[in-house]
């Protein structure tokens, strides 16, 4: 009969995924995994109650309380690469693999083993692969929806609003025309409502580039998805400029394949402002996908400087 309990080296892995749970978050899962016969005074007491009291990882981390999200940012704070809408039963299943040392382990079509560095090196490109096709599904939704509310715009079945921003949202909105402007916004409300106003009161369309020079994503450790767009920006049958954008993606931890926008950077300049030998035809993103990596300082959530075309 097997035996009980977690090993050393699973108790080690829980307990670093356990401390990105908040405090709160802790001690409910004490009381759950304990029956609630145990009361911890601190966070270290209860992650310890939780190691001690658990009879396996997948009973652990099947908990409701060990979010989908946690267990996605463990696995990128360790270098592990996961595809951003794994569910959760996969991400549990990585978690296994990676505590009991197979995870890089992969047979090749000729039965060989592959080494850990060619492993590792077609895990970052399926990541990444993963991370550029979420941006731009991302950006023909977002894109769609917002050209729809323009009054002369196809409409969609689907409502914009500050649903799809968190509610601490932030965006800076810089616009260059005869001369350069800046405005900051704070809160879903607020984002959400600037935005509506550009395509319905100021008659705005955006017309993203979304091929490999106009687009460009990229995943911070913990979790957050940068995505870089640029386009062009009409009004009636006038292409007024150019634009590029950046969205910091955070996937909701209760809703599945679902991600809402954090912070946002805009940036706008008229054909007027437009440096000389720009092609309005061709807007690209200057940064490259790992740049863009450096707009997240680690600790926080930053609002993005603009950069210049």
């Amino acid at each position: 009969m097997a035996s009980l309990g977690l090993s050393e080296r699973e108790q080690a892995g829980c307990r670093q995924l356990l401390e990105l749970l908040e405090t709160e978050e802790l001690l409910a899962l004490t009381d759950t995994v304990t029956n609630r016969l145990v009361h911890p005074e601190g966070r270290q007491e209860a992650i310890h109650a939780i190691v001690v009291y658990s009879r396996s990882v997948e009973e652990l981390l099947k908990r409701k309380k060990v979010y989908r999200e946690i267990i996605f940012k463990y696995l990128a704070t360790q270098g592990i690469a996961v595809s951003p809408s794994c569910e959760k039963h996969v991400l549990i299943d990585h978690v296994k693999q990676y505590w009991s040392g197979h995870l890089t382990t992969h047979a090749s079509a000729s039965g060989e083993r592959k080494t850990q560095a060619e492993s590792h090196e077609d895990s970052q490109k399926s990541q990444q692969d993963d991370i550029h096709n979420l941006g731009e599904e991302f950006c023909q939704w977002f894109f769609e929806l917002l050209n729809s509310q323009h009054p002369l715009g196809v409409k969609s079945e689907e409502t914009w609003g500050p649903q799809h921003f968190w509610d601490d949202a932030k965006m800076k909105f810089s616009y260059n025309t005869l001369e350069k402007n800046m405005e900051e916004y704070v809160g879903a409300e607020m984002v959400s409502l600037r935005l509506l106003s550009l395509v319905k009161e100021e008659y705005l369309l955006f017309n993203p580039n979304l091929h490999a020079s106009g687009l460009k994503c990229a995943m911070s450790p913990h979790g957050l998805v940068l995505v870089a767009v640029a386009g062009t920006v009409h009004r009636g049958n006038s292409c007024l400029g150019i634009f590029e954008q950046i969205f910091g993606l955070i996937s909701c931890p209760i809703r599945e394949n679902t991600w809402k926008i954090k912070v946002m950077s805009l940036k706008i300049v008229g054909q007027n402002a437009l440096e000389p030998g720009m092609q309005i035809e061709k807007p690209s993103i200057k940064y490259e996908s790992n740049q863009l990596q450096e707009l997240y300082d680690g600790k926080e959530l930053i609002v993005f400087e603009p950069q210049k075309f």
